[in-house]
Formats: structure tokens, C-alpha cells, sequence
């Protein structure tokens, strides 16, 4: 009887989902990234929100692996690439001087979508935006294989004068080697390392050498999941570039 109903509660989410858009009930927030240096915001990054009439606020940590299940999120990641882009265009506009980027999560199947650069590029083309602006986020997971396809995807959308970063480093499988090949400018160390740098030296020691590693062949680090004084403190002392996380904000509407 549970079985039986949750799934029918799985089919009512995917059949709604499937109408989330075109009824207005996505929404977009976004969470500041922190230059450590000067404690200005850099970069904001997109993270989409779901509000039901019936259901409420759903859970990105229900509807997100069901789009990815289902194909939807072909249609919602291009959906949030759009709007995160007009939103910056927007903020450029009102605020003269600010220099921000805009940072937008690449799904799996987003990733291996023969489409994604031609979306990218029509995005870019559709808003007028500097493409700089742009940095698209990629977890450990999608680069693990390493393939030769998978690189000449991140050098297209490198092509396209757009940044890249590897997002929730250290989750995975943490495979060094791909660093050198691939086309990023930053690494964001997962937040399971940050969590523990006040008390924990193991943490230090590997977000140190993350940090160190990464400023020596090249890139920035961006430290996630900042949720202190001391956790901020820490990364700047260790030489983290940015941070981002709640003690600086939640996320929060962009309009």
C-alpha cells in the first residue's frame, strides 16, 4: 500500500512538473559568492525554486532527480540558463559599475545533450550579455570518465568565451589528472571539507592542498557552504579566493 502510494504521488509530481513552467510556478533565487579579498560579491550562482498551489514549496532534493529522470530537465536547465541570464542583463543595467557573473548548474543530462552548446550560444546571442558573464558549474561526476567527447564539449563552450568551474570538489573521485586537460577557471570545494575547518585539522590539510593546488596550475577556489565566522576566517587564512554560504546569505530572490 505504501509502494502503490508513493508512486502515485511520484506520477502527480512528474504530471505537474511537466506544466511547471509554462504556469509561472519556477521561480529563480540566487546565493552571492564572496570575494575574500575585498568582501565584495562577484558572482551570484542560480539555483531554481518550485512553488506549488496544492503542494507548497517542493524540495529541489525531490523535483531536481525527477526532472533528470524524466528528460524534463532539458527543458527547465534551459529555462533557468535563460532566465539567470536575463536577470544579470537586468542587474547591469539598473546598477551601473557592478561587475558580477552569473553562475548556472549543468546537469548530467544537460551536459551530454548534443544541443547544450547551440542552447549556450543562443542564450548568449538572445541577451546580449558579455560572455564572461556567464560561468556554467559541473560536478566530478559528469568529468569522472574523462572521455575525449567530454572534453571537446568544454572546449566548445569554452569557445564561446564563457567560464567554467567544477563544482562540489573533493565529493568524487577527485581524478587530478583532468585538471591539466580541461578548460576551467575554478575550483569549488565541496562544503563537507568547510564544514569541519574550525575544529577538524584533516579539513584544514586538504582544503590547504586543494587551495594550493589549485593557484598553482592556474585556477581560483571558491570555499562552498560558509556558515561562520571562524569557517570564513579559516578559508581566508588559508587562501581561499571566494566563498559563498549562509553566512554571507541564503539564497534569495532576484526580483
Amino acid at each position: 500500500e505504501k509502494m502503490g502510494s508513493s508512486l502515485l504521488k511520484r506520477l502527480e509530481l512528474e504530471t505537474e512538473l511537466r506544466h511547471a513552467i509554462e504556469r509561472g510556478q519556477l521561480e529563480l533565487h540566487f546565493q552571492p559568492e564572496i570575494d575574500l579579498a575585498t568582501n565584495r560579491i562577484v558572482a551570484a550562482e542560480a539555483l531554481v525554486r518550485w512553488n506549488h498551489p496544492e503542494f507548497g514549496a517542493v524540495s529541489p532534493n525531490t523535483f531536481i532527480p525527477l526532472a533528470e529522470e524524466t528528460g524534463l530537465i532539458l527543458e527547465i536547465g534551459l529555462w533557468v540558463l535563460r532566465e539567470a541570464v536575463r536577470s544579470t542583463v537586468r542587474w547591469l543595467e539598473e546598477m551601473p559599475g557592478l561587475d558580477l557573473t552569473v553562475s548556472v548548474n549543468l546537469s548530467v543530462r544537460q551536459y551530454l545533450h548534443p544541443g547544450i552548446v547551440d542552447d549556450v550560444a543562443s542564450v548568449l546571442r538572445e541577451t546580449g550579455i558579455d560572455a564572461h558573464r556567464l560561468r556554467l558549474e559541473i560536478t566530478e561526476t559528469i568529468l569522472m570518465d574523462d572521455k575525449a567527447s567530454s572534453r571537446a564539449v568544454l572546449q566548445q563552450l569554452n569557445s564561446l568565451g564563457i567560464q567554467l568551474a567544477i563544482d562540489d570538489f573533493g565529493s568524487g573521485y577527485s581524478n587530478l589528472g583532468y585538471l591539466k586537460r580541461l578548460p576551467v577557471q575554478t575550483l569549488k570545494i565541496d562544503q563537507i571539507f568547510i564544514k569541519g575547518l574550525a575544529h577538524d585539522r584533516h579539513d584544514s590539510a586538504i582544503v590547504a592542498a586543494i587551495t594550493n593546488l589549485a593557484h598553482q596550475i592556474g585556477l581560483r577556489v571558491t570555499a562552498e557552504g560558509v556558515e561562520s565566522i571562524e569557517q570564513m576566517e579559516k578559508v581566508r587564512a588559508i587562501g581561499c579566493d571566494f566563498a559563498q554560504g549562509y553566512f554571507f546569505a541564503r539564497p534569495m530572490s532576484g526580483s
